[in-house]
């Protein structure tokens, strides 16, 4: 699984990636961005991520920012000290809300939550795959008149 972060505290995402690394051994941080701005250059120069880890508060602005600078077609889970951000971090691409200090069960639970999220879509594109190969298999057309 590819992340990214987007963290202006550099301790807090350390110990998010640390994190991440103990739950799943097999993730990936593509990338940290400490400002809206550098999380923007980033975004536009690299192909997409599975899921990113957003702080609201960052020293340059509020992380929701991103979402009008640049194009984000991915999966967020918000990560902060606020909770007044909560209804409108699901008015994005967010599938969860985690307050600092991380608790890792529910970082766990956040990753298994898009896990589940993910495998739904993954199971959906392949009937909608299948249904689609059927399809092109019908019986031709008869001739309606000789």
């Amino acid at each position: 699984m590819k992340v990214f972060i987007v963290e202006d505290e550099n301790l807090a995402a350390k110990r998010l990636q640390k994190m991440l690394k103990d739950i799943d051994p097999s993730v990936q941080v593509q990338g940290v961005a400490d400002s809206i701005k550098s999380a923007t250059a980033w975004f536009e120069k690299n192909a997409g991520v599975d899921l990113a880890f957003f702080d609201i508060e960052l020293a340059d602005g509020q992380s929701f920012e991103i979402f009008s600078n640049t194009k984000v077609n991915f999966p967020v889970i918000f990560i902060t000290a606020y909770d007044e951000f909560a209804l409108r971090a699901f008015k994005v691409n967010s599938i969860d809300y985690l307050l600092k200090p991380i608790d890792e069960k529910e970082l766990k639970n956040a990753i298994d939550k898009f896990r589940q999220l993910k495998s739904a879509v993954t199971s959906v594109s392949s009937i909608e795959s299948r249904i689609a190969d059927l399809q092109k298999q019908q019986i031709p057309d008869f001739k309606e008149r000789f």
